[in-house]
């Protein structure tokens, strides 16, 4: 019979992995910043909509460490 138990919420390394994702988010921001260089139109209006969706993850993503870092702390 199959164990159906759910897995113990390990929270110990979320701030790693965030401080990962924003770091990878920002990269990949400045590469699409650097391809917009020979970008036009509507391809440019594109990456620049999605570098500022990427900005508002980034933010997300900070209040997030924030919040795992205080709960770490406890």
């Amino acid at each position: 019979m199959a164990n159906n138990r759910p897995k113990p919420d390990n929270r110990t390394d979320n701030v790693e992995k965030l401080q990962k994702m924003v770091h990878d988010t920002i990269e990949n921001m400045e590469a699409a910043e650097e391809s917009m260089q020979f970008a036009e139109g509507e391809q440019k209006a594109q990456i620049e909509r999605k570098n500022e969706r990427r900005r508002e993850s980034i933010e997300g993503m900070r209040e997030e460490i924030k919040d795992e870092a205080a709960q770490q702390n406890k």
